[in-house]
């Protein structure tokens, strides 16, 4: 597959000695849809609008299907598709006027009416942008990325805000979009929409990528498989942690509001285990389950325990 967004030694420093952005190395291939995670404060933002090209790097090197922004400006103004977290549009516009008035903007734009019907907003068509849901708002904005008939796509937090219904309304625009031969680039903080949507994925911290994949991957590798949560009489506390970790399978242990998470790789050996310690300790099993790992699991041990206390 042909590269489509490639950045190598990217950094952005603000005010001489703040670093958002310290030597990321990204390649998302054509076709593919690629999710960028991360928590509040660790770059996204400042890559993606480098990235967009609405700011410059410190240093570093940025090539969008193999061209730069210094050099082939308008080509990738009319490749790339864009849709922010919060888009104003202006409300006493209808939908139709908003998307034409975008169409406007580039040489070879797709029809506003095809775009209306592919987003479902054809009944909403005279509506003036004012009276629109949350839902219909968001799909408007991914309209008005769409309309140019773009290359790539970047979507920052798309499903933020929305009802389960608009998230997978928006989840199968997306889907249809790559269908196409697009490429999208997604920022989320919804690590199921990440795991439903993405083909890879990286998750940056302070600047840097620190882990990157498939969803599938990331999850054997730094997740466990499973996760047996529990709470017993009492609550956690630090020295009973070496005894959960003791147990058979246990890859790693975290505790959240009186919950007692273990990464497991084999539930069947470590539950028996667990029960018998629970027991033996005179203390009393408040609340047990298991689950498959998740995507939520991995990107809590990469950003919070492991690295915020590291």
């Amino acid at each position: 597959m042909p590269t489509a967004i490639q950045c190598r030694d990217l950094r952005k420093t603000y005010d001489g000695k703040i670093e958002a952005v310290r030597g990321l190395n990204l390649e998302i291939q054509a076709g593919e849809c690629f999710g960028l995670l991360g928590p509040n404060g660790a770059g996204k933002t400042t890559t993606i609008e480098i990235l967009e090209g609405l700011l410059q790097p410190s240093s570093g090197q940025v090539t969008i299907l193999g061209h730069t922004w210094g050099t082939h400006t308008r080509e990738l103004r009319e490749w790339l598709g864009i849709s922010l977290q919060e888009t104003r549009l202006s409300e006493k516009l209808s939908v139709r006027e908003t998307i034409e008035l975008f169409a406007s903007f580039y040489r070879q734009p797709r029809s506003s009416a095809e775009v209306m019907e592919e987003l479902q907003l054809t009944e909403k068509a005279d509506a003036w942008v004012g009276k629109l849901s949350g839902g219909q708002r968001q799909r408007l904005a991914v309209a008005t990325a769409l309309v140019g008939n773009p290359k790539i796509l970047f979507l920052d937090e798309p499903t933020t805000g929305l009802d389960p219904q608009s998230r997978r309304q928006l989840w199968e625009i997306v889907r249809t979009f790559l269908r196409g031969g697009g490429t999208v680039l997604l920022t989320t903080h919804y690590m199921d929409e990440a795991e439903r949507l993405c083909d890879r994925l990286a998750v940056i911290d302070h600047g840097q990528v620190i882990a990157e994949g498939t969803p599938t991957d990331l999850i054997e590798r730094l997740g466990g498989h499973h996760v047996v949560e529990f709470a017993v009489s009492g609550g956690p506390d630090t020295d009973s942690f070496n005894h959960w970790k003791a147990l058979p399978g246990v890859d790693s242990v975290r505790h959240e509001d009186g919950i007692i998470s273990l990464s497991v790789r084999e539930p069947h050996t470590t539950i028996p285990a667990l029960l018998d310690k629970v027991r033996t300790q005179n203390l009393q099993l408040l609340h047990l389950t298991t689950r498959q790992a998740s995507l939520e699991d991995v990107f809590v041990h990469l950003t919070g325990r492991h690295l915020r206390e590291g």
